[in-house]
Formats: C-alpha cells, structure tokens, sequence
C-alpha cells in the first residue's frame, strides 16, 4: 500500500488540519465542517494528478485549443456520518463522478472490546472504475477494513482504492499496510501515534461525527 502524507509539507492544509483540531475553533460545527470540505478540496486535487487523461479539442470562440481531460471513472464513497463534508469536498473537484454511501458503526461487548457492523450500503457498479473512499478520522483500521469488503461485495472489485483519511493513527496505517497492496494508496494530513484503550486517536480532534453534526443520544 502506497501511503501519502501531504501534511509533511508545508501548505494551506496544515491550517485547516490545525483548525480541526483546535478545542475551541472546532466548536463551531460550520467552520469545522467547511475546514473538512476544504480538505477533502485539496485531497481531491493531489489525487487527480494520479489519474488517466486523454487530449480532446476544445472549441473556443477564436479557435480549437487541445486540452487534457480526465478519463478516470471515479465512484466516490464514504461512511456516514462524520465522513460527509469530506466526501462533498472531493465530490466538488469531480463533476461527473458517482456515488456510494455507507453506514459503519461499533458494537462494544466486554471491557473494551468492539466490532464493525457495516448494516447498510448503496453502490453503483466498481468494475472498472477507482474508488475513492473517505472517512475523517481512521483510528485501527478496521471501519475501512469492513467497507472496502463491502463495497466489493455490493458493487465489484474496482481498478484502483484511494483512502482519503486526514487524520490517522500509526497503528491503522501499519494495519492497512498488512493487507493492501499497490491497488490502494492512503492519503493522510498527519499521523498520530497513541490510541487509547478504547482505540480514541490522540492527539487526534475528537468525535468527527458530532463535530460536524451534533451530539448522538
């Protein structure tokens, strides 16, 4: 698995990432959800530049200019709920992509153990296409571990798996790194080392979910 870290460098990427994760700038849901779309912007941009382009002419009022253009058919997916702005960030750089959805959640049981229940998905076909997949926040792994088995099984085996993750924790990257090989690439903007007992990534930002959204009963 190829793994890209764009926060490594210096870019506008790295406000926003800060902003997120601020305690008190990240009270307030608009601007957190804005700073994700942005990011998800700027992920949707460095991705296109690993995608298939073909010359066409244009007609221009003045003449015919050769342009290369995109070939890439993109399926764009993500895991609701805290996943949303991110999503739409990337949608927004992708005119005519389609789109999948999923709903992934953890079952606890005992002590600190739990389970991802992925109890609902819609796809459109993945032959042939690359998927690209974004969840906020990736702490073990195991979310995008059940929806990439997921969406296969829905929609079909894609040619190509881009992860768009800004913040993820060392242990999930190593995890992800075990399974996939060069048909996945992993986009971060930083990577935590610790996780909690609970598999909480620190210092990460929290809950993305209720961040962009509100508090869950």
């Amino acid at each position: 698995m190829k793994v890209v870290n764009l926060g490594e460098n210096p870019s506008v990427l790295n406000n926003f990432i800060a902003e997120m994760r601020d305690a008190t700038i990240q009270k307030d849901r608009l601007r957190f959800r804005t700073n994700l779309e942005r990011v998800g912007e700027i992920f949707a941009y460095e991705i296109s530049k690993e995608l298939t382009y073909s010359g066409k002419d244009v007609v221009t009022p003045l003449g015919i200019a050769r342009v290369a253009t995109c070939d890439t058919a993109l399926v764009i997916s993500t895991i609701l709920r805290a996943g949303l702005p991110l999503q739409k960030g990337v949608f927004n750089f992708f005119d005519h992509a389609e789109t999948a959805f999923l709903a992934a959640f953890r079952k606890y049981g005992a002590g600190d153990y739990f389970e991802i229940r992925a109890d609902y998905c819609t796809t459109p076909s993945l032959e042939g296409k690359t998927l690209i997949l974004a969840d906020t926040m990736l702490a073990t792994g195991s979310s995008i571990e059940v929806a990439i088995d997921k969406l296969r099984q829905e929609g079909g085996e894609p040619i190509a798996i881009h992860l768009v993750c800004p913040i993820a924790s060392s242990y999930a990257v190593d995890h992800l790194a075990k399974l996939y090989g060069d048909e996945v690439t992993l986009w971060v903007a930083a990577i935590d080392e610790e996780l909690t007992s609970h598999s909480y990534i620190v210092p990460g930002l929290g809950d993305a979910g209720d961040l962009a959204f509100g508090d869950k009963l």
